[in-house]
């Protein structure tokens, strides 16, 4: 079960245009503070961890995670995210890759804990996204989570909706996941939960099945 409790981190570390979007609830990073924290909050109930992050970024989420113990292996696709990551937790197995090529070969034989990717795979197609996540799905173990942070909706006709109240701020070139869709295509391989945490955002936990 996603830990939805307070863990206070991000008050003062994000960029002010994502706190400015939380704070007045808009799209596209309305939940983002609570979205996080749950996240954090979820892996810390199993600490020490086995963790990928994939498309770490600037390492926000993923260096707590670190600094607390955990075992990190991180992908991204920037160079320049890898040299503050690798600053900030100098023991972590950090990758270059670009995870629409899918996972990087020297990972295919390990095993996770918990996989986790927070407002990254949105550059993926629908049909990008299923294969990744089934993919993933491989690397964890028999009782691990994978936790997908995102801007989300529970249906296609959410989307329309908040698409045609965003307008001009609405990013076209980002493809969101529609969890009922996900869901039906992915539901032979593994259980899904989705935790709503905005009006366009949520935290999608999958299991495999048995």
């Amino acid at each position: 079960m996603l830990n939805k409790d307070g863990f206070d981190l991000w008050s003062d570390r994000y960029d002010v245009s994502v706190k400015e979007a939380d704070e007045r609830n808009q799209y596209p990073f309305a939940g983002y503070t609570r979205l996080m924290n749950a996240i954090y909050g979820t892996i810390m109930e199993h600490s020490p961890a086995k963790v990928l992050d994939i498309g770490f970024g600037t390492a926000l989420l993923t260096s707590r995670l670190y600094d607390a113990g955990n075992q990190i292996t991180g992908i991204d696709f920037s160079a320049e995210m890898i040299r503050i990551a690798s600053i900030k937790m100098p023991t972590a197995t950090l990758l270059q890759w670009d995870f629409s090529l899918g996972i990087p070969p020297v990972l295919s034989e390990q095993s996770f804990d918990f996989i986790v990717s927070t407002y990254a795979l949105h550059h993926l197609t629908d049909a990008a996204k299923v294969s990744f996540i089934s993919s993933l799905l491989n690397l964890l173990e028999a009782k691990g989570v994978l936790l997908i942070g995102d801007v989300c909706f529970r249906s296609r006709e959410e989307l329309r909706l908040c698409k045609a109240a965003s307008r001009d701020s609405w990013d076209n070139d980002e493809v969101y996941f529609v969890v009922s869709e996900l869901e039906e295509q992915l539901s032979p391989v593994c259980e899904l939960v989705f935790h709503e945490f905005s009006f366009c955002s949520g935290v999608i936990e999958f299991r495999k099945k048995p």
